[in-house]
């Protein structure tokens, strides 16, 4: 008795089947449902990472100034016989930056504890990534600098001398990051964290100002070139204190 066989043809019609469309769906589905994930992680983990950079850096520099405004009785850097209340306020240093080794020296000396920042020698610094993954370092110094503040009409502003923290190399994501968590809003021109550019912009009757910078452009560009591979464009903020 012979068996029964299929014939050669629908054996290779059957073993050239593909797939249906609803088992594409399903896997195109399953891949959507993966890059949402991985994306949603990202922002995340980027999101962690400004809130411990604002939290453990420059908030911890804050509080050193303080600690070292009420211990010391005038800012870094101002003349102990003469102290006119500014940073390295004295003679020729009169609103230049107090940065690096003497800044830290300055803090250290009147034994004020200074945050951890990158490593030993280097605590006015801090490394993090931007958008595209890519490593950006911050640097955190202190100067008197030109504050626009109301004038006596209404609309109108006079730039005067304030003490901040100068925060250079900042994305745009971390700036807007900082001024959440230090205004509750995010604004380039009014606030207590401000762009260097336009800390003492004095225009009348001028609105608030988004950050002159965005994650689409490349390291010193203005320009939206929109590539993954590039360090993303910065800016420098500044940071009034209190005193």
């Amino acid at each position: 008795m012979t068996s029964l066989r299929p014939f050669p043809g629908r054996l290779a019609k059957r073993r050239e089947r593909g797939f249906s469309l609803l088992e594409l769906s399903v896997v195109l589905v399953v891949i959507g449902l993966l890059i949402g994930a991985v994306a949603v992680g990202r922002d995340l983990q980027r999101s962690a990472a400004n809130q411990r950079l604002s939290t453990d850096f420059i908030q911890g520099w804050q509080l050193a100034y303080e600690a070292y405004f009420n211990g010391v009785g005038r800012p870094p850097g101002d003349d102990p016989l003469a102290p006119s209340g500014r940073v390295n306020g004295s003679g020729a240093n009169v609103g230049v930056a107090l940065c690096g080794a003497p800044m830290m020296n300055a803090f250290l000396a009147a034994g004020i504890r200074i945050p951890t920042g990158r490593t030993e020698g280097q605590q006015d610094r801090y490394v993090y990534l931007d958008s595209n993954g890519n490593p950006q370092e911050v640097q955190v110094c202190f100067q008197s600098a030109q504050w626009s503040e109301p004038g006596a009409a209404m609309g109108t502003y006079v730039a005067l001398p304030r003490n901040v923290m100068v925060i250079s190399n900042v994305t745009y994501s971390l700036a807007g990051a900082l001024d959440q968590q230090i205004d509750g809003r995010s604004d380039a021109r009014f606030g207590s964290l401000r762009a260097a550019a336009l800390a003492a912009d004095v225009t009348a009757n001028n609105p608030g100002q988004i950050w002159p910078i965005d994650d689409r452009m490349a390291f010193g560009t203005v320009a939206a070139t929109s590539l993954d591979e590039s360090q993303v464009a910065v800016v420098n903020a500044l940071f009034k204190m209190t005193r």
